[in-house]
Parts: structure tokens; C-alpha cells; sequence
């Protein structure tokens, strides 16, 4: 997922996405002047079923729905007027036909929030949505799912948590929900059937979860004589521009450093700004890194604001069916910038950008407000980045094939 973050300034909290906001109780109006809903101490919803002035929209039918279910409903302890307006909020978020526009209760959004910190609880699958299904964008590195098996590309089309009292097809699921049923606490399990492609049966994985606390950058040098620098960025969060940063000084201090490998396979990405950090490092100050294109039509560029540490470097960046987002954006920006040769499989194709707005009350909205596009005017969405050397890894394989080559490019 990718973000837009004022620069100088990171909120602690953005995901992927920006919500519109204009929730009534009930789902029509909520945070803006007009219908409101105030939720008290005991979730009690207090209802205002006047019409904002601005707004020349007729909620009788809304209104009528709402009045005969309180009416009729034979359960009368289901009706919960919060859990109404929440769900009248998330239908309304999903008419837009976007899944990485999407409305988070507070639970939910605790848990997106969680992500970005670094640690948190799961299995370690980031999520995202292919030809309207679920599908795996990337296992975190010595999660409960790589270590099972799951892989990139997988669709998830079952899930099942006996204690969550959970047994439900991810048919129309929207990608909160998902993130809702899969994540747990540590120590839980949850069952997982997937369908992978060259397989003609589903496959299914029971998942144990675990607190993880994954790096998101780290360094190993390799080569005949140990000078490559292999930096792996598994994701762009919270802690990305700090633990990079760390890095980008080890390298400097390396006698005799030959060169630098940025593995962003299997990175889903996550806040625009860290890319933008990264690649800075590597092109001189005030190039452009990535260009939005936002709904009014207009253009913003977003550039290099930093002296370039690495960038009389040799660079080659790895990527494949995972690397989403924001490690697209790093990849196009440092091939189109500086002609560096990409090495793997054609990436992900996420090509929008999202804005997030925390709602009183703990609750999330996340909208798609705009796309962005590669310095050259490159837009990866639902086709992605094509490598310059493609290797294609096999079941066989008995070594990294596709590391095997981008270290073969330093000789």
C-alpha cells in the first residue's frame, strides 16, 4: 500500500487509504455539520434525521429501513445503533467499487495502525485484491505463513477460526474484513484455503499466530569477496527511515564496497515518504521521484530533498509478483532516474494513492485520492513493472536464481 505524507511531517498513522466522510448515523453524516450520531459512555446512538443544508439527497428510504428493522427485527438484541451506522458507513465506502477505499471501525483500524508500528499480532500476510479476489501480496519474512508455505500470488478463498466462530468464503469480503478475521492474538490459529496458480486443488494451510516485529530493513554483504551490499527492505512502515538510515552508514564505512542490492520482493509497500527517503539517497537533490495525478487533474511532484549518500553506487533492485506500492514507486524512480536494471518478476501493479483520516472515536476513513505515476510517466496499475533481466524462479531451484542474477550484473 502506498501513502502520502506531508514531508518534515509523518503522522503516526497512515495506511493505504483515505475515506470520504460524510457518515450519518445510520451511515449518512458523520463528522461534518448536518446528521450526526454521538456515540456516549454505553454506545448508545443518539439520532439527528435532519437534512445538511449542502446536501440535496431524500434518506426516506434510508430512514424507512432503518424505523422497520427496529420494528420487525425478531432479535431485538442485534439492533445496535452503532453497529448500524458502522455497517451503513462500510456499504456505503464499498459503492465505490474500490477495495483500497474502505471505512475501519475502531477495532479494525487499531489493527491497520498496529501494522505501521512494526510489531503487532498475526500471520504475517499482507493483503491485497486481484481481479476482485483476495490474493496474497507478500508472507513477512519468518512469519507463521511463509514458514507454512503460503505464497505470493495465492488466493485466499476460505477462511475458518473456531474460536472467532468464523467459517466463511472470502466471496465480496472487503480487505478490512479480511485483515479483521485472519488477525488474532498470538498463539490462536487460523485455517486458511488458498488456490495457487499451476495447482487444480485448494490448498490448506492452519496458520498458529505470533507476535511479529520484523525488521524492515537489513544488511548482509555477499560476493567473492564479501563487498555487495544485499539490503532488503521488506516494507516501508514507521521504523523505515530510521533502520535505513543505519544502514546507509555501514555501507559508507565499508572498505572497498563494490555495489548495492535493494531486495524489494515480497515488499507490499506502505508510506510513500519512506520511498521517497530511500531514493533520495541515490539521485541528485530535487529530482522528481514520483508524480501524482490527483482527481481535479492536477500534478504534484514529489522530489529527492536530501544530498544523494549512495549515489556513485552500482544499484540493481529485486522485485517480483509481491513488490506493491510503494517499493514500485522506489523501483521505477531509481530505473527512470538512474537507469538502474530492475532483476526478477513483474511486480504487483499498484498504481493509486490514499490519504487517511482518523475519526473521533477511533474509527478510520481511507480513500483513494489520486495515482501516481513513475518519473517517465509510467502508471503500474493492474500491470505492473516489467523486469530489464526477468528469471522466473522454479520448484527446483536449489539456490536464489534470481538474486544469482543480480549479483552476476557486479562482475
Amino acid at each position: 500500500m502506498s501513502f502520502r505524507l506531508n514531508f518534515g511531517k509523518a503522522r503516526g498513522i497512515i495506511v493505504s487509504i483515505i475515506f470520504v466522510l460524510v457518515a450519518f448515523s445510520g451511515g449518512y453524516y458523520l463528522g461534518v455539520n448536518g446528521y450526526k450520531a454521538r456515540v456516549n459512555s454505553a454506545l448508545q446512538v443518539q439520532l439527528d434525521r435532519s437534512v445538511p443544508p449542502n446536501k440535496n439527497v431524500d434518506f426516506s428510504l434510508f430512514w424507512q429501513v432503518w424505523d422497520t428493522l427496529e420494528a420487525k427485527y425478531y432479535d431485538k438484541s442485534k439492533i445496535v445503533p452503532s453497529k448500524m451506522v458502522y455497517g451503513a458507513i462500510e456499504g456505503m465506502v464499498s459503492s465505490l467499487g474500490d477495495p483500497y477505499t474502505m471505512f475501519l471501525p475502531p477495532s479494525q483500524n487499531k489493527i491497520v495502525n498496529q501494522d505501521l508500528s512494526g510489531s503487532f499480532d498475526g500471520v504475517g500476510i499482507e493483503l491485497g485484491f486481484k481481479n476482485n479476489n483476495l490474493v496474497v501480496i507478500a508472507p513477512l519474512p519468518d512469519s507463521p505463513a511463509q514458514k507454512a508455505g503460503v505464497k505470493v500470488g495465492d488466493y485466499i478463498i476460505h477462511i475458518k477460526d473456531t474460536k472467532k466462530n468464523l467459517d466463511v468464503s472470502t466471496q465480496g469480503m472487503s480487505l478490512e474484513e479480511a485483515v479483521a478475521d485472519i488477525r488474532g492474538d498470538a498463539g490462536t490459529t487460523v485455517t486458511l484455503t488458498l488456490v495457487r496458480q499451476g495447482d487444480s486443488n485448494p490448498i490448506t494451510v492452519n496458520l498458529t499466530r505470533a507476535t511479529l516485529n520484523v525488521p524492515s530493513v537489513t544488511l548482509n554483504w555477499v560476493g567473492k569477496n564479501s563487498n555487495i551490499a544485499d539490503i532488503q527492505i521488506s516494507k516501508f512502515d514507521s521504523e523505515t527511515d530510521g533502520e535505513w538510515d543505519k544502514v546507509v552508514t555501514q555501507v559508507q564505512q565499508k572498505q572497498g564496497a563494490g555495489g548495492i542490492i535493494i531486495d524489494l520482493r515480497n515488499n507490499p509497500g506502505g508510506y510513500l515518504e519512506s520511498a521517497v527517503h530511500v531514493a533520495s539517497d541515490f539521485v541528485p537533490e530535487g529530482t522528481t521521484v514520483v508524480i501524482q495525478q490527483n482527481g481535479d487533474g492536477s500534478e504534484q511532484d514529489y522530489k529527492s530533498q536530501e544530498l544523494p549518500r549512495l549515489q556513485n553506487y552500482k544499484v540493481v533492485v529485486l522485485i517480483n509478483g509481491g513488490s506493491a506500492s510503494a517499493s514500485e514507486i522506489l523501483s521505477g524512480a531509481l530505473r527512470d532516474d538512474k537507469g538502474v536494471e530492475l532483476v526478477g518478476e513483474k511486480s504487483f501493479g499498484k498504481g493509486t494513492v490514499q490519504d487517511p483520516i482518523d475519526i473521533p472515536g477511533g474509527s478510520g476513513l481511507h480513500v483513494t485520492t489520486a495515482k501516481w505515476l513513475t518519473p517517465k510517466g509510467t502508471w503500474v496499475n493492474g500491470v505492473g513493472l516489467t523486469p530489464d533481466v526477468t528469471v522466473t524462479p522454479k520448484n527446483t531451484d536449489t539456490t536464489d536464481t534470481q538474486f544469482d542474477a543480480a549479483l552476476k550484473l557486479f562482475q
